[in-house]
């Protein structure tokens, strides 16, 4: 074979990249959702989307920002191709509780999640769950680094305040 890889190593290769972290990537496009379904939808199509460019992919090693910028345009997709019936957030919120029955802390601390603007939670995800840095976060969501750093701090302050813990910047926050 000249350069050239068969049908099935390049079926191997992309098994192999994506078996480990479709698991983040579903976390990622739930958190973005707000739903179990909406969240299989959006990581199928990423698949499927990643499956047909997978040629184009020179570095294994951005596999996964690839994979989690593919999660992000799927889900955004999905808002511009259909309007979807408004739920009232109580719904998750008793979903959510009965998922944490054991914690109640969990489950209050993914409910202040959920209530957090798009704005807040997009940053707040990538990084806790995905662990990606603030550059790498910045480059995801095509804002300055600054930019996220703001967002991130403010998502957390606004967690803190919603646990009943007090913020270490104070009150004062801006936010």
């Amino acid at each position: 074979m000249t350069g050239k890889i068969s049908h099935l190593e390049r079926r191997r290769r992309f098994d192999a990249l994506v078996r480990e972290l479709r698991p983040e990537l579903y976390r990622y496009a739930f958190w973005l959702s707000r739903s179990r379904s909406v969240a299989d939808d959006v990581v199928q199509e990423a698949l499927l989307r990643a499956w047909k460019a997978f040629g184009d992919l020179r570095e294994t090693g951005s596999t996964k920002q690839w994979l989690v910028t593919i999660v992000r345009r799927e889900h955004a997709r999905l808002y511009e191709r259909k309007r979807f019936d408004t739920v009232d957030i109580t719904d998750y919120e008793e979903e959510i509780a009965a998922t944490s029955d054991d914690d109640p802390d969990l489950g209050k601390m993914r409910q202040a999640i959920f209530r957090l603007d798009d704005a807040y939670r997009e940053p707040l995800a990538l990084q806790v769950l995905l662990g990606h840095t603030t550059r790498e976060i910045a480059e995801l969501t095509d804002l300055n680094e600054a930019t996220v750093l703001t967002r991130l701090h403010r998502a957390r302050h606004r967690l803190k305040l919603e646990m009943g813990i007090e913020p270490e910047d104070g009150p004062g926050d801006g936010s």
